[in-house]
């Protein structure tokens, strides 16, 4: 290396100045967002009611 070449210098080390707690917010995030939606859960059935007095068994009708 001649001297009118200029000396390489090795540079400190460079914080990106994200604090963990927002790295790993931005990471929770990035995985949520990543996944396919869930598939609706099944709706529960109607209650049924039961049969008055005098009523036939086969003609109850949700409550």
């Amino acid at each position: 290396m001649s001297a009118t070449e200029p000396k390489v210098q090795p540079r400190p080390f460079a914080l990106a100045g994200v604090s963990m707690r927002d790295l790993l917010a931005s990471c929770a995030a990035a995985e949520a967002v990543s996944r396919p939606p869930r598939a609706p859960e099944p709706a529960a059935p109607a209650p049924v009611r039961p049969a008055a007095p005098g009523e036939p068994a086969g003609h109850r009708e949700a409550a």
